[in-house]
């Protein structure tokens, strides 16, 4: 390639092919005026000097970055050492301070245990054959505790221990009556006399849905005594008691009683005795407690009490008859009359249906048994029978209850804790 003399000035260079090609390459233009001022070291070349800044921007971040993690690692291993520090030497749960508020029913059931668990009493009793144990509460400061009949049947020796961290003492006997499953102990009055006595409620003035603390020795646990809280959840209840006579007006609670309960009081919100734990109803030969317990009421204790302190018999009222609900409507229907027994000798006879005594509807059995019971032997009493589509009224003169009865009762198979 050579260079062409007559090319117009400011060419750089051409080619033959240039103008199919190529536009020319061409000097500056001259500038025409005053030459521009001279520019300053950091105005030289602006595209470097943004560029510069952002390299600045770029490495300020990256050490940042780097800082942080150099951060991070080092909480990291300092979690690793003290993780392994804790493994090797494990700190205990922290302590929070303080407790949640108690509600009132809380109070209510500390309360009643506060006050009756010095006068609530573990019982132990031996036999030739056998041992056992149950529950008793002090009920004056002579001494005298009351607890189950079936508890201390049958014992040799019978002892209880008035202070947790005392001995037991021996108590003697006073009474036992199997019909209303009560027996009262005493021990020596020198050593009860620092035992506050319970006080007994009116078993007639409780009502469904009171609250009920069952206080004892459950299952051997005699070191202190123990306590449950539940409500009333049936009144009017009928048991079997061990002569096959029935219980009557028994209080059915939803508080845990087990054995070893046998005996302990049933209280109400104010501390004050409802009832005498007795019985359970379980579910089936073996099984545990369905959460149904039942208690003698506390009027009972009032009547049976003090015959049995003076070694007097309790005397219950007798009719003499055994009764089933009736299939044709309300009443009770006659399935035993005693020969002998008051209800034969005033005409009742198997197959009637008896449908008032004493002048109270019968709706079923049970109500037979609440009234009878609420009397006293050598009491005159109106009977009325349904019989052949006719109603006849009789007078019976109640008798006093035998040792014992035919079996039957108003709920099968109570087990005594």
């Amino acid at each position: 390639m050579t260079q062409d003399p007559s090319a117009g000035r400011g060419r750089l260079w051409t080619d033959p092919r240039e103008a199919e090609e190529h536009q020319p390459w061409l000097e500056p233009k001259r500038r025409i005026g005053p030459p521009p001022p001279p520019l300053r070291p950091d105005d030289d070349k602006p595209e470097e000097r943004g560029g510069a800044v952002r390299g600045r921007i770029v490495s300020v971040l990256i050490g940042i970055v780097i800082a942080a993690l150099l951060v991070g690692a080092g909480v990291l291993g300092a979690n690793l050492l003290t993780r392994e520090d804790s493994e090797r030497n494990p700190a205990a749960l922290p302590v929070v301070p303080g407790a949640a508020p108690a509600d009132q029913r809380s109070r209510s059931i500390r309360a009643v245990y506060a006050g009756a668990r010095k006068s609530v009493v573990p019982v132990r009793v031996r036999g030739a054959q056998t041992a056992g144990s149950g529950t008793g509460f002090v009920i004056d400061k002579g001494g005298v505790i009351v607890t189950n009949a079936h508890v201390v049947d049958d014992a040799d020796q019978v002892q209880v221990r008035l202070d947790e961290d005392g001995r037991y003492v021996d108590a003697d006997v006073l009474g036992t009556d199997v019909s209303s499953d009560l027996a009262v102990l005493r021990v020596d009055s020198s050593a009860a006399g620092r035992l506050r006595p319970l006080q007994l409620a009116d078993s007639d003035d409780v009502q469904v849905g009171d609250l009920t603390v069952a206080i004892g020795y459950p299952l051997g646990l005699n070191r202190s005594a123990s306590a449950s809280a539940g409500i009333v959840s049936g009144l009017g209840r009928s048991i079997d008691a061990a002569n096959n006579f029935s219980i009557e007006k028994v209080i059915q609670t939803d508080a845990a009683i087990n054995p070893g309960n046998s005996g302990g009081p049933l209280l109400n919100s104010a501390g004050r005795v409802i009832g005498v734990n007795t019985a359970i109803l379980t579910a089936g030969a073996g099984g545990g407690s369905v959460g149904i317990g039942f208690a003698v009421p506390s009027n009972s204790l009032r009547e049976v009490v003090p015959r049995l302190e003076s070694g007097r018999k309790a005397l219950h009222a007798y009719l003499g008859v055994q009764t089933r609900e009736s299939q044709t409507g309300p009443g009770a229907y006659v399935a035993t009359s005693t020969p002998g027994a008051p209800a034969a000798a005033a005409g009742v006879r198997v197959g009637d249906t008896i449908v008032s005594v004493g002048g109270e509807p019968v709706i079923v059995p049970e109500d037979i048994s609440e009234v009878i019971d609420g009397r006293a032997p050598g009491d005159r009493i109106e009977i009325e029978v349904q019989r052949a589509g006719s109603r006849e009224t009789l007078q019976a003169t109640l008798g006093t209850r035998p040792e014992n009865a035919p079996a039957g009762g108003a709920i099968p198979a109570p087990s005594t804790p």
